[in-house]
């Protein structure tokens, strides 16, 4: 199993809106050839940031869906309204379970 974080650097203000995307995002994903789980997690502390945290059969199957068009069409109001978005930053972290139940 591969897992992958994407942590959302959103200021507090904005989350509810990026919240509201991903729950559009949610079933979608249960589509998606290989994508075991999609989780969007809100942090009990303000300090913290959302993740977006994903499992996959194989680092392929996550591979596949990165550079898939349907990718491509779900990120694509992000990249047109950069300028409107709040969230500032990313950071993708990505594992290979050993481990898992």
């Amino acid at each position: 199993m591969y897992v992958v974080m994407n942590q959302l650097h959103i200021p507090a203000e904005g989350r509810e809106n990026v919240a509201a995307r991903f729950a559009d995002s949610a079933a979608k994903m249960k589509e998606i050839k290989g994508c075991l789980d999609f989780m969007y997690l809100e942090p009990e502390e303000e300090e913290n940031y959302p993740v977006v945290l994903t499992k996959w059969e194989s680092k392929d199957d996550y591979q596949s869906w990165i550079n898939s068009d349907a990718f491509k069409d779900a990120h694509k109001k992000r990249r047109e309204n950069l300028d409107s978005s709040p969230t500032q930053s990313n950071k993708i972290f990505e594992y290979e379970a050993v481990h898992h139940l």
